[in-house]
């Protein structure tokens, strides 16, 4: 037991055991009831839907290829794997002799857990896009039929942002697009642009887009749909 608490409190392990204790606590918590799946994806906009993320932690999975998961397993399975990886590593260094030589040889390590750490979490998120992808796009449908505030400067055919508010309150930064046919002349005054600030009506999703269409909306005209 002493080995175990030796190498796990040591370098180069001791950078991924406290992160693990933390994993640990939030599946924890998870299990309670007490937080979501989705904590760290609320400002990456990592999900199906809201366009990819150009920057930020959201950034580093996609250019990792960690995207298409939530960011919680992500992160959970890279602590959990460089943890493994870098704790067996130590308990094999266990009987090397000499600083200088166990110096480099835990640098080694600490590359070797990292590196397998990504390896393996890129295998696990292939299979696992499919489950969440399509539970994601199943649950975007549900913003079809409800009223969004524009918050870029136009939306058109190829451009736009927009939020939604959910059933259950939550605020969703999505991408919305406008039918070319549906986009009024230059200068057009007659109420029907889209820009910052506009409510419009969510009609339809297209899912190889990730982007909803939307269209200029009138609370007079559509009774059955009020502004979210």
């Amino acid at each position: 037991m002493g080995e175990f608490i030796d190498a796990a409190l040591g370098f180069p392990t001791v950078l991924f055991s406290f992160s693990l204790a933390v994993v640990a606590g939030y599946w924890a918590l998870v299990l309670l009831g007490g937080l979501g799946v989705d904590l760290l994806d609320a400002g990456t906009d990592t999900g199906a839907g809201a366009g990819g993320a150009d920057g930020g932690f959201g950034g580093l999975l996609v250019a990792g290829g960690l995207d298409g998961v939530p960011a919680t397993v992500a992160v959970s399975s890279l602590v959990s794997l460089a943890w493994f990886v870098s704790l067996a590593g130590s308990a094999l260094l266990g009987g090397i002799g000499g600083t200088a030589a166990r110096v480099v040889l835990s640098l080694a390590v600490l590359v070797v857990a990292s590196a397998s750490a990504w390896l393996g979490t890129r295998l696990a998120v292939l299979p696992l896009r499919r489950v969440f992808r399509g539970g994601a796009e199943t649950s975007l449908r549900d913003f079809v039929g409800r009223t969004c505030v524009v918050r870029t400067g136009r939306v058109g055919p190829d451009f736009g942002q927009a939020e939604v508010t959910a059933a259950d309150g939550t605020i969703a930064t999505v991408q919305v697009r406008r039918p070319a046919a549906d986009v009024p002349v230059a200068g057009a005054a007659d109420g029907t642009a889209l820009t910052f600030g506009s409510t419009a009506l969510i009609f339809d999703f297209d899912a190889a887009g990730g982007f909803f269409w939307v269209m200029p909306y009138d609370a007079a005209m559509a009774p059955d749909h009020p502004p979210s």
